[in-house]
């Protein structure tokens, strides 16, 4: 989601910011935690039509690795990355980049006074990777990280097409029956006082408030769905629909394994990058629902305390009976990070694997249903003529 904030930056100047946030408490605290003091947060209600004018945060981490192993220093790869790009708002991004770094300040700060393009998770790994000295496997793990994740939901999308096109024509279909068709039969049928069962009356009955307010009913029809667009693009919408899909036995439960699946590969990125534990743990919390991040408060506080992490991530919840052997195995053999990435890896497999029986299951349930919705209008339409030939004979 994204939240416009308004907030007092640290040379005391008002600065408006545009940030990409699971909640409004979650993008408070990213503002904050760069010395902003916040004063005002709000959901972004705009059409977001301008997804292309985004920066480009992969394709730059592609290029800049390539200059990078090229043997160009950081700030001329900047520099060249910002003489060949053409968009504007891209150019003026990594000269602001280039500028702080000829200030002598590192790159994860320059990064971060552009907190509104680059994700708290891309700026953890650039810093993490600073003490360590390794810029380009940093970055090449977060485009293997980027590349996973997008992987999953292009897979989910693409399943949700053919969906959604069933559910699309057979709508319109419905519709064109509803508001042409059954009007057209109503006259036909208005003056034979034939005695038809109750839902062709009501059918036809619909038919005749058509022929009458059509326009109106129409309009009002356009009206609903615009207004449903609008709702639907709403922080406060979202989060009700996500809340009540984490109530769904079923959909609640694959829920809470793709985001377990994500956070997961977020610490293994950032645990391989060279970030203590409890700092990896609280930055990927921000991809938890909030069920989920108040169980990892607890567990965080757990594991600074001494305890192991498989033991505290299971008191908490936060484990599947795979990634708790996985998580003690890795805590035996100290690679916690690359643990951390094979428990995703197994639950990305799983939830791939789960869409796909989804996607045979509802397709054939979804075309069948709409057969029934479209064959039911048909046989009402077509029982005055029936009632009509029993009359006769």
């Amino acid at each position: 989601m994204r939240f416009q904030l308004k907030a007092i930056s640290p040379d005391g100047r008002v600065e408006s910011h545009v940030l990409q946030a699971a909640d409004e408490a979650v993008a408070r605290r990213q503002l904050e935690g760069r010395g902003y003091t916040v004063l005002q947060v709000r959901g972004w209600q705009g059409f977001a039509l301008r997804r292309r004018e985004r920066f480009p945060v992969v394709l730059f981490s592609q290029e800049l690795i390539s200059l990078l192993d090229a043997g160009l220093p950081l700030l001329e790869a900047i520099e060249t990355l910002g003489e060949k790009e053409r968009a504007p708002a891209a150019r003026n991004s990594l000269s602001s980049l280039a500028l702080t770094l000829r200030e002598g300040r590192p790159f994860s700060s320059a990064l971060e006074k552009l907190g509104d393009i680059f994700p708290p998770l891309y700026i953890a790994t650039v810093r993490a990777a600073e003490r360590t000295s390794d810029l380009q496997p940093a970055l090449a793990r977060y485009v293997a990280y980027q590349a996973q994740v997008e992987a999953l939901r292009r897979r989910v999308v693409h399943a949700s097409i053919y969906p959604a096109l069933l559910v699309g024509v057979g709508a319109l279909v419905s519709l064109f029956l509803m508001l042409y068709v059954v009007p057209r039969f109503s006259l036909i049928y208005e003056d034979r006082a034939v005695d038809l069962p109750l839902l062709s009356r009501l059918l036809l009955s619909w038919g005749q408030l058509v022929e009458h307010h059509g326009t109106f009913i129409v309009l009002a029809l356009f009206a609903v769905l615009v207004l449903s667009v609008y709702l639907l693009r709403l922080p406060a919408s979202r989060v009700a629909l996500q809340n009540l899909l984490w109530r769904l036995p079923g959909a609640g439960e694959r829920m809470r394994l793709y985001q377990l699946a994500r956070f997961y590969r977020t610490i293994g990125m950032l645990l391989r990058g060279g970030m203590p534990m409890v700092a990896s743990l609280q930055l990927g919390a921000e991809l938890l629902h909030p069920a989920l991040r108040s169980r990892l408060q607890t567990a965080t506080r757990a594991i600074r305390e001494g305890r192991p992490v498989s033991e505290s991530m299971e008191a908490n919840g936060l484990t599947t009976p795979v990634a708790l052997r996985l998580l003690a195995v890795g805590e035996h053999g100290g690679d916690m990070g690359a643990m951390m990435e094979r428990i995703a890896a197994f639950h990305d497999d799983e939830m791939a694997r789960w869409v796909d029986w989804l996607t045979r299951l509802v397709e054939p349930l979804l075309m069948a249903a709409i057969g029934l919705v479209i064959g039911a209008i048909v046989v009402l339409m077509y029982m005055p003529i029936f009632e009509l030939a029993g009359a006769v004979t």
